[in-house]
């Protein structure tokens, strides 16, 4: 059974209202894709905390207003073993993909790489990854390390 607002471990009773809620989502999409209990809810408290600092204003008061603990955050991998891979943004036929390094096809396509480039960055800020950026010619342009 997914938890909610009403009912979600001990632990996250501490968190403020919205990172609570963050983590609540994390914390099912975990579950959901073969994490343990033991394992989804510090990860998922960890990474709604990273969430929490770094959201803008706008993004914040967004979630807070739609966001939903029951439904999957679609941010996240259906792959709990892409969980650790880093993120990458490579060339793509139509236009600019971006994808965990291990996964057989692309999480979203973008038309701008600098688009491309900001998901990938909110994907890998998510999980504590790097985000590894292409060129067009498939080398690679630059590394980040994400959330230390």
């Amino acid at each position: 059974m997914p938890w909610d607002m009403n009912d979600y471990p001990s632990s996250l009773k501490n968190l403020n209202k919205i990172t609570r809620k963050k983590a609540i989502d994390i914390a099912n999409e975990l579950v959901s894709n073969g994490y343990d209990e033991n394992r989804a809810i510090p990860i998922s408290t960890s990474q709604a905390k990273k969430w929490h600092e770094n959201a803008s204003d706008k993004e914040l008061e967004d979630y807070k207003k739609h966001g939903k603990p029951t439904e999957s955050d679609t941010e996240y991998t259906s792959n709990p073993e892409l969980l650790d891979e880093p993120e990458l943004v490579l060339p793509h036929e139509d236009g600019w993909a971006v994808q965990s390094k291990k996964a057989k096809k692309a999480a979203k396509v973008f038309d701008k790489k600098s688009e491309a480039v900001t998901y990938g960055r909110k994907v890998a800020n998510n999980k504590g990854t790097k985000l590894i950026i292409y060129k067009k010619d498939n080398s690679v342009e630059k590394v980040e390390k994400l959330n230390d």
